[in-house]
């Protein structure tokens, strides 16, 4: 580890004990429910149980959670993994649909300007559309939440890796693909040998963006439709009062979203070394 990522290190840490501390010291205890005698309930208990939980609570609720978090209690109680786990299958599978039909279609786009001419003003139309604002649509015509889920995933990915393929293809330098015709290699060969290689990077950032989005957009599409997942887990915590489930849901939230980001990013600096 190099000085500087040390250094880095270290005051993320001060940072973090120091934020800690000062939430710790400016937020009373809160009892729960079952601790309260009947005169704190009738002077104002509710109050105290709205109160946002002090770290040291929420450090508690984590490991209670992630001591087990693969139970199954019945369809209203289930761990924080198996959770995590239905949310993370949604948006990986409405992902790579997204990406089968993405990538194809922003090599064509930026291979060819007739193309790009034909199919930018629905591109222009499309995606600015709040992904949720497919939500109803899909679930009047699919009549299944959980394809509804996936659709919606696919909706919100499908731009960023479609305009990122898009324009690393067409900024590929054309004595490159003169080159690739000098030797009579065909449009299919000459994209996946010369064009892909070079434009990876461009379309890799975009699947970057993209998983990004997607676990951004599954968290409230899970909050409108229920059931399952790490959105509903939230909600359901929230309808419960339970603030201290519903502040380590939304670090859990925060935490896989990042080692999705890292994977990618390793990815990221795989394809650039190979270039």
């Amino acid at each position: 580890m190099s000085s500087l990522a040390a250094r880095a290190l270290f005051l993320s840490g001060i940072i973090l004990v120091v934020t800690l501390g000062i939430w710790e010291l400016s937020t009373p205890a809160v009892k729960a429910a079952g601790e309260m005698t009947e005169y704190e309930r009738l002077m104002g208990g509710a109050d105290q149980e709205a109160r946002v939980p002090p770290p040291s609570q929420v450090l508690g609720r984590a490991w209670e959670e992630l001591s087990n978090p693969f139970y199954d209690n019945g369809p209203n109680d289930k761990g924080i993994g198996i959770q995590v786990g239905y949310s993370l299958f949604r948006v990986l599978s409405g992902y790579f649909l997204a990406a089968m039909i993405a990538i194809p279609i922003g090599f064509l786009i930026g291979m060819s300007p007739l193309m790009y001419r034909a199919l930018d003003p629905f591109i222009q139309v499309l995606r600015p559309i709040s992904p949720l604002a497919w939500m109803p649509l899909a679930l009047f015509i699919i009549k299944d939440s959980e394809a509804s889920s996936i659709f919606v995933i696919f909706i919100c990915s499908i731009w960023p890796m479609l305009i990122n393929t898009a324009f690393g293809v067409a900024g590929v330098r054309k004595d490159w693909v003169n080159v690739a015709r000098t030797h009579e290699l065909g449009s299919l060969r000459t994209a996946l040998t010369v064009i892909l290689p070079a434009a990876a990077p461009t379309i890799v950032t975009g699947m970057r963006i993209s998983i990004g989005i997607a676990w951004l957009v599954i968290v409230a599409a899970e909050m409108l439709v229920g059931g399952t997942g790490v959105g509903y887990y939230v909600w359901n915590e929230w309808n419960n009062l339970d603030l201290t489930s519903v502040i380590f849901s939304i670090l859990v939230i925060g935490v896989v979203g990042m080692l999705l980001d890292a994977a990618f990013a390793q990815v990221q600096r795989a394809v650039r070394y190979q270039e």
